[in-house]
């Protein structure tokens, strides 16, 4: 009865049916049956009240409205396309600077919103028709545009880091109670965001230097930028360019710094950034009453989705585990040969599948609280783990022909760039994320290394 919950659940996801009450309803269906049958105890849905009632209560969670607010508020304000603008002109004189600039915006935004759909989206629309127009070649433009836009998986603030801290923080001390470990440690979302640094910048490095041996060996792909008339850099651009930068990074200093150094949380540091990014939009004159209702019904219309997910997600693992599904997964994963290696490795390969299809949300909220415990008795470290599944998840984001940010740059592509040229442009993109992604397994040091410098974690 697990493992066709499972299935059924799958299925019913695959006909694009909201995801929150395919996995609410279908839980609650099968509980039904089973009860009926005699194969579900009913006591175990009497903790859904409890379990709804933590999800209020998680002062964690409350992080995910606040950046997505963050976000939201900085894509109105228009930050990106004045960025996107300016540095173009700035790498002007570099082979290859428009795909760097792209790829820089990328980053900032990723830093600076944690938002994938709208960074794509809006790096689509901004910068597409002037790589074409530049006469980069589509598929290398297209390419570009989905890697940078999924830089928001792992570079902190990401929305996916924050809700698997979460998940993982829950995995991880119910772990330690299954070893018998009463005073359990926690793995907070801090960890992760920390954890996540070191790997997001060397991912992006890799990126910038692959664009820029490819412009060098392929010089008709990625040709020299040709500044517009009247196009000037002179100490005016520079000082403008500065103003535009100014933003995004004041919003990673204040973020990310606020929570390396001790002073926040990540929930605080989220109120923190919310409000800077209110101030700034004030500042650029980008916050009319219009731009906030917008903001706010976006912010609602997000969260929403999330905390209807999250809700059914937990009535889909209650009813998982009264069919004895967690006990079936770890009878499953304990006994294929060659331990937590092999173990590890059959999760990460079936989130990879399970990402062509689904979002990171059902993942985490689905997946992650199953096999999560398993993992981690197997004396996996939590943030290594985490980052991995992060790392992980970016990459089948990528990956045709469900990539999500290949639809996402589809739907705003003109008509002339052909999906297969989307599809052969991400490919080498992925293939330097699969090589990070070994990198960070053959080394978990790149991941908990910065953790234990910054909290003297183990």
């Amino acid at each position: 009865m697990a493992l066709l919950l499972f299935a059924t659940v799958f299925i019913v996801l695959l006909t694009g049916f909201p995801v929150a009450f395919a996995l609410g309803g279908t839980a609650l269906l099968f509980a039904g049956l089973g009860s009926y049958l005699g194969h579900f105890d009913s006591a175990f849905l009497e903790a859904v009240p409890n379990r709804l009632y933590g999800i209020m209560r998680n002062e964690t969670l409350i992080a995910v409205p606040l950046f997505v607010f963050m976000g939201v508020t900085l894509e109105r304000s228009k930050i990106a396309e004045h960025l996107i603008t300016d540095l173009n002109s700035a790498f002007a004189s570099v082979r290859g600077g428009l795909g760097v600039a792209v790829m820089l915006v990328g980053l900032l935004m990723a830093a600076s919103t944690g938002i994938v759909g709208a960074t794509v989206v809006t790096m689509g629309l901004l910068s597409l028709p002037t790589l074409l127009k530049q006469g980069y070649h589509p598929a290398i433009a297209c390419g570009a545009l989905c890697a940078s836009g999924t830089l928001g998986q792992i570079i902190p603030p990401s929305i996916v880091l924050v809700l698997l801290g979460d998940i993982l923080s829950n995995a991880y001390q119910q772990a330690q109670l299954n070893m018998g470990i009463f005073a359990p440690e926690t793995v907070s979302v801090g960890d992760l965001f920390v954890g996540a640094l070191l790997p997001g910048l060397m991912l992006v490095g890799m990126y910038l230097l692959f664009l820029i041996v490819l412009a060098h060996v392929k010089p008709a792909w990625m040709p020299r930028p040709i500044l517009a008339d009247g196009q000037q850099r002179d100490a005016r651009f520079w000082l403008r360019l500065l103003a535009d930068l100014a933003p995004p990074l004041l919003l990673m200093l204040a973020v990310l710094g606020s929570i390396i150094a001790g002073f926040a949380t990540p929930t605080e540091a989220a109120a923190l950034g919310a409000t800077l990014a209110l101030v700034l939009a004030l500042l650029r004159k980008q916050l009319s009453f219009k731009d906030l209702t917008h903001i706010t019904r976006e912010t609602t219309k997000i969260t929403s989705m999330v905390f209807a997910i999250l809700i059914g997600a937990a009535l889909f693992s209650l009813t998982f585990r009264g069919f004895g599904g967690e006990e079936l997964i770890v009878s499953w994963l304990s006994d294929l040969p060659g331990g937590k290696t092999t173990a590890l490795l059959v999760v990460m390969l079936l989130m990879f599948l399970l990402g062509f299809v689904l979002d990171f949300i059902e993942i985490v909220f689905v997946i992650v609280p199953i096999v999560g415990p398993v993992l981690l008795t197997m004396d996996i470290n939590p943030i290594w783990l985490g980052i991995l599944i992060a790392m992980n998840l970016q990459t089948s984001f990528l990956t045709p022909p469900f990539g999500f940010a290949l639809f996402y740059l589809r739907g705003v592509a003109p008509a002339e760039i052909q999906t297969r040229q989307i599809y052969w442009g991400v490919m080498p993109f992925i293939v330097l994320q699969l090589i990070m992604l070994s990198l960070l397994w053959l080394w978990p040091e790149l991941v908990t290394w910065l953790p234990q410098r910054v909290y003297g974690e183990s």
